[in-house]
């Protein structure tokens, strides 16, 4: 198969500017850069961690002007330390779906948090493979 991984991920917005800060301070994203394709009627901001740029997220602005059924249901991101970032994510006033870690039966551990437009976000460290 010819498939070799993810491009990217879109996550609809209503306000391009303070997604794009959200997701820098609190995920640490770099914002790589803002496009306005074809009539303008949305835009687009492209993030990616850096030294792992070959994924990013791509942020819709206006996204009224894609249909419904594209909604993402959740963005995992990969952490070393799940408690750390849990009290992080908390000392930042991030709203929280989990009020504690979640642990798997392999021992990965996982919680949710929203961004700026209610979108579902999830930190997870994983465990034994």
């Amino acid at each position: 198969m010819a498939i070799r991984k993810i491009e990217h991920v879109g996550v609809r917005v209503t306000n391009l500017e303070q997604s794009i800060e959200f997701y820098k301070k609190v995920l640490g994203l770099e914002h790589r850069k803002t496009l306005v394709p074809g009539n303008g009627a949305v835009r687009l901001g492209f993030l990616a961690f850096v030294g792992y740029e070959e994924t990013e997220v791509e942020l819709i602005e206006n996204a009224a002007a894609f249909p419904a059924e594209g909604k993402v249901h959740h963005l995992a991101f990969t952490v070393d330390d799940v408690e750390a970032e849990f009290n992080r994510i908390k000392e930042l006033n991030v709203p929280l779906r989990d009020t504690e870690i979640t642990t798997l039966p392999d021992g990965s551990r996982y919680f949710f948090f929203y961004g700026p437009d209610g979108e579902l976000l999830e930190l997870f460290q994983p465990g034994e493979h």
